[in-house]
């Protein structure tokens, strides 16, 4: 049995997989709270081989093949003004908690947040923007000009304390299940999130995405080359096969 040819095929299946992961990066660079992804390599034991010139299988005689598993990049991105009232963007760690009308809760980064015709702060996609409590921030249609979100995520409009940014985090982030648009839902029971005690946001201002079109490129280059590398192993292999069979093709003639 060739294993190299074995190995080689699996690694073009994870360089296949790199591909994409850094395509999708390379397309959400300009979403706001967007969290890069990334492929981890390892290799994981695949089976045994016959110990050599004995033709009986070693007890270490292993062979490996390569790996990918995903892995999320949490730093922050870059944090640009935009001067809104209703836009947050968190100076450090933690999430936004997002409840969805059906009654599914995610949790993001990204603080472009608006009003909706109830009063109620919200994403773009509808979603409600938790506050301390498990109750949404609701604010006075009339007064927007007056709304004020302090450092500590607390919310007023004037002299009316309208509640508390609820803004958590998780002991073990790489559990989060991205779900795009640097979304992340908390579907593993070991995952249960955490109040940030000392939250610290800056209205007004948005955190874009962590992933930049130059740094992908690169990236990209980088594995196109590793893909073609292993391309040409199995080329190797299969010619050297071809004319193994040829050769014995002659002798047996």
């Amino acid at each position: 049995m060739n294993i190299s040819i074995y190995q080689a095929a699996a690694a073009l299946s994870a360089y296949d997989r790199n591909h994409e992961v850094i395509a999708e990066n390379m397309a959400s660079s300009s979403v706001n709270g967007f969290k890069r992804q990334g492929v981890s390599f390892s290799t994981v034991q695949a089976g045994l081989i016959p110990a050599p010139g004995t033709g009986e299988i070693g007890a270490n005689q292993h062979f490996l093949l390569p790996r990918t598993t995903s892995v999320t990049n949490f730093e922050p991105g870059q944090t640009k003004y935009s001067g809104a009232k209703t836009d947050v963007a968190i100076d450090g760690a933690g999430f936004f908690e997002i409840h969805l009308p059906q009654g599914s809760t995610y949790y993001t980064r990204d603080g472009e947040f608006k009003l909706d015709s109830k009063g109620q702060l919200t994403t773009k996609g509808g979603g409600l923007v938790m506050g301390q409590g498990g109750k949404p921030l609701q604010f006075d249609m009339t007064k927007v000009n007056e709304i004020i979100i302090l450092p500590s995520g607390e919310a007023k409009q004037g002299d009316n304390i309208v509640g508390k940014l609820n803004i958590v985090q998780f002991d073990d982030q790489q559990l989060l299940t991205s779900i795009g648009n640097g979304n992340f839902l908390a579907d593993s029971p070991k995952l249960v999130p955490i109040p940030v005690k000392d939250a610290n946001v800056r209205q007004g201002f948005i955190e874009g995405s962590n992933a930049t079109p130059m740094k992908e490129m690169a990236a990209l280059l980088t594995n196109i080359r590793q893909y073609e590398t292993n391309q040409q192993v199995i080329q190797m292999h299969d010619e050297r096969m071809g004319r193994a069979i040829a050769t014995l093709g002659e002798t047996g003639g």
